[in-house]
C-alpha cells in the first residue's frame, strides 16, 4: 500500500483554482466530536496556500491566525491569498479561508530567506523517556477498556475515540488517570509525529504538517486543573507559531504544552516542539473559549 503520510496525499493537498486561489482537494480526514472542522487542518491548509505564493528558497518563520467562524466539514474550503509584501529578506502573505461565502479563518504568514547570526540561544529540552518506551494513545485506550469497572457509557466513549482515524501518532509521557477528577498541573508532554512517510523535502511541507499536529489536544492543557467540570463548549480563538530550526514532521518530536492562565471563559496555552536531539524546532501559542458544566458524577 501507499506508505506516504495521508497528511501529504490528502489532508493538506490543495487544488489551485487561480493564481492565488485554492480549494481543499482532499477529504476532511478527521472531524472532532464537535462535528466542526479541525482547527489544525485549517491552519495547515492555509499555510500550504501561503507557501505556494513565495519563492522556494523562502521558509516560513511565523504564522498568526484567527478563527472567526466554525468550519463546516460537509463543504470544501476556499483559500484566498494576498501577497501583502515581498521584501529582500522577508515576505508576508495573508490568507482568508472561506465557506458559504463568509470568512471562517484569517492568517498572516511571514517567510524569510536563510540568514546566519551569532545571536543564538534556546531553552533546554525536558528530560523524558524516549518514545520507544511509551504506549501510544490507542494502546492506552485499549488498556483502559480492559478494566471491567469501566461504566458502559464511558466504554462507548473510549471505543469511539479509538475508532477515530487521526493521522498522527501520539505517545503521552504522563497520561492522566481518566477515572480521577483530581486537579493536575496545567502541563502535559507527549511525543508526536505524522503517520506515514514524508521524507526529505521542502521544509515548508514539514511546517504545514507541524501546523496540523500543533492544534491536537493543545487547548485541553488548560483544563487539567479543572477536571471536575464537564466541557460544555471549547473552541480555538487564535493560533500562533514560530519556526526556529529544520525538522522532520514524520519523526518523533516532543510536544511540551503548558497553560499559564485561564479566566473569563478563555484559556491560554503555550507549546514547544522539540527534536529528539534537543533542538527547539517550533514554539506555539493559542487562546480559546472554554465553557464548562457543573461537575459530573463518577465514571465508575
Amino acid at each position: 500500500g501507499d506508505l506516504r503520510s495521508v497528511l501529504i496525499t490528502s489532508v493538506l493537498n490543495l487544488e489551485r483554482l487561480e493564481v492565488d486561489l485554492f480549494r481543499c482537494a482532499g477529504r476532511h480526514h478527521w472531524v472532532p466530536a464537535t462535528q466542526h472542522l479541525f482547527g489544525g487542518q485549517i491552519v495547515g491548509q492555509a499555510l500550504v496556500a501561503a507557501a505556494h505564493a513565495v519563492n522556494r528558497d523562502e521558509q516560513v518563520h511565523s504564522l498568526h491566525c484567527y478563527f472567526v467562524r466554525t468550519g463546516d466539514p460537509k463543504v470544501p474550503v476556499l483559500y484566498e491569498v494576498e501577497r501583502t509584501r515581498t521584501g529582500k529578506s522577508f515576505s508576508v502573505r495573508s490568507v482568508k479561508a472561506i465557506q458559504h461565502g463568509k470568512p471562517i479563518f484569517t492568517c498572516q504568514a511571514s517567510f524569510q530567506l536563510s540568514q546566519g547570526s551569532p545571536v543564538q540561544h534556546q531553552f533546554t529540552m525536558p528530560t523524558v523517556p524516549p518514545p520507544e518506551e511509551l504506549l501510544t494513545q490507542d494502546e492506552l485506550i485499549q488498556k483502559f477498556l480492559q478494566n471491567p469497572n469501566v461504566a458502559e457509557g464511558y466504554r462507548k466513549h473510549l471505543t469511539k475515540i479509538q475508532a477515530q482515524d487521526v493521522p498522527i501518532d501520539i505517545k503521552p509521557v504522563n497520561p492522566p488517570d481518566i477515572f480521577s477528577s483530581e486537579p493536575q498541573e496545567p502541563k502535559q508532554l507527549f511525543w508526536v509525529r505524522a503517520r506515514g512517510y514524508i521524507g526529505d523535502t521542502d521544509m515548508k511541507v514539514h511546517c504545514c504538517v507541524a501546523a496540523y499536529i500543533s492544534d491536537y489536544a493543545f487547548l485541553g492543557t488548560a483544563l487539567l486543573p479543572h477536571r471536575q467540570y464537564r466541557i460544555k463548549f471549547m473552541v480555538s480563538l487564535d493560533h500562533s507559531m514560530w519556526f526556529h530550526a529544520p525538522f522532520r514532521a514524520d519523526h518523533w518530536m516532543l510536544y511540551e504544552c503548558e497553560s499559564p492562565w485561564a479566566g473569563g471563559c478563555r484559556g491560554l496555552v503555550q507549546g514547544r516542539l522539540w527534536r529528539r536531539d534537543g533542538v527547539l524546532a517550533v514554539t506555539c501559542a493559542q487562546e480559546g473559549v472554554i465553557r464548562v458544566q457543573p461537575p459530573n458524577q463518577s465514571k465508575l
